[in-house]
């Protein structure tokens, strides 16, 4: 799938200067998007989804995750219907954890600034990042 194929697929929309001819490429492991990190979960051992929450299909218009400052820049998670369910109450001894997924084929997060990149089936946990600021404080990421 290509970014223009993508875009008109989800109703996202992207930045100008991105190509839309580019190929997207479907990756299987751990993986970036801007401020947000892509992990499988056959990599972590000490989260869970909570255990009163409940599995929800992803939507034809896909699943925001987070946007940026100011209300800017969502990444979004997409997926042909019926081919992924998200949970957003994820017990993660980090706390960074936004969603937990799971997919029986790609699937795909959008941002206006990134364009799209591929998820190969299996079971993921999306993060937030985080930098070490002044006196070691937390300090979360968002592009």
């Amino acid at each position: 799938m290509n970014l223009a194929e993508l875009l008109d697929r989800t109703n996202v929309d992207a930045l100008d200067h991105l190509e839309r001819q580019a190929t997207i490429p479907v990756v299987d492991g751990l993986q970036a998007q801007g401020d947000l990190i892509v992990i499988p979960m056959a990599m972590l051992t000490t989260v869970t989804p909570d255990s009163w929450a409940h599995w929800q299909a992803v939507a034809a218009g896909g699943v925001e995750l987070v946007r940026g400052v100011a209300g800017n820049n969502p990444h979004t998670l997409v997926a042909d219907p019926d081919t992924c369910w998200w949970i957003g109450s994820v017990h993660d001894p980090l706390g960074l954890a936004i969603v937990m997924f799971e997919n029986i084929a790609p699937v795909y997060l959008v941002h206006p600034e990134h364009g799209g990149s591929g998820v190969a089936p299996g079971r993921w946990l999306v993060r937030r990042q985080q930098e070490r600021g002044p006196h070691r404080r937390r300090v979360l990421i968002a592009d």
